[in-house]
């Protein structure tokens, strides 16, 4: 296994392409959720019925309902074989820890949350990926982590 930090031929995803798997990731999340909405209350779009300034028990329970599947479905495949959601398998990139190496869920999760103080201080913290040397957003300098191209991962890897 290689240490990103001494590798100096990182091949390093960029802010554009970690944006458009986000994208897919969102849309796969939403169709996951309608999954969900339609097996629990047995109407796919029963978000949309509800009363728009009504914020009671149903509407938390969603939102938490949502946070959840959110969390699991980004820790649970960043830390699985694979080190990527889904939009960022299609986009051919993947997570890696300092190490080079598979994240643990705990490092996952923990890299999720930090998300959270990246969006808060005005996205700010998502926009530094495109300015960093490393490409690294706030959220990934938090949890140690970088974002870098499967091709040149598997590359690196093999010794190649």
């Amino acid at each position: 296994m290689y240490i990103l930090e001494e590798d100096q031929n990182r091949n390093y995803a960029g802010f554009w392409i970690r944006f458009v798997a986000y994208i897919i990731d969102s849309l796969v999340i939403y169709f996951l959720f309608i999954i969900l909405l339609a097996i629990f209350t047995g109407d796919p779009f029963y978000q949309y019925r509800m009363e728009p300034m009504e914020f009671g028990r149903e509407y938390w329970s969603m939102a938490f309902s949502n946070y959840i599947l959110q969390i699991m479905y980004f820790s649970g495949l960043e830390s699985s074989k694979r080190q990527a959601t889904f939009g960022k398998m299609i986009m051919g990139i993947k997570v890696v820890s300092k190490s080079g190496g598979r994240l643990s869920p705990l490092n996952a999760i923990g890299r999720y949350l930090g998300k959270f103080l990246s969006a808060i201080i005005l996205l700010i913290g998502f926009i530094m990926a495109a300015f960093d040397s490393r490409k690294q957003a706030l959220h990934d300098k938090l949890a140690e982590t970088f974002v870098v191209y499967e091709d040149r991962g598997r590359r690196s890897e093999e010794g190649i």
